[in-house]
């Protein structure tokens, strides 16, 4: 299993607190980078938000920084948080995240 793997399955456990749905599911992780680095693997994570002006953005930045770094074979981590381009559920969110809102 590749290390990118392993890091969207873990981040599977990470649910935006609003909505109880992984962040996996609501598709606001845009990209996961991996980077060889001496004593171990780099992971660069791109995120979105369901909102620009989301007041839990801190901690759900947070939780993705954790539970990647707490990733088998990942020594270190960053997340990197974008609007561009803007989270739509309808582009992004997996069919049963949008069940789950709602949205059919």
């Amino acid at each position: 299993m590749s290390v990118e793997s392993k890091v969207r399955e873990s981040l599977r456990s990470v649910e935006d607190p609003e909505m109880k749905i992984s962040v996996i599911e609501l598709g606001l992780i845009y990209g996961i980078k991996e980077e060889q680095r001496e004593g171990g693997i780099h992971v660069e994570v791109d995120m979105t938000l369901t909102s620009p002006g989301c007041p839990i953005a801190p901690e759900l930045m947070a939780a993705v920084h954790r539970a990647t770094e707490q990733t088998e074979g990942v020594l270190s981590a960053h997340v990197n948080l974008t609007f561009t381009p803007l989270w739509d559920p309808r582009k992004h969110a997996s069919e049963d995240a949008l069940i789950d809102m709602g949205i059919f």
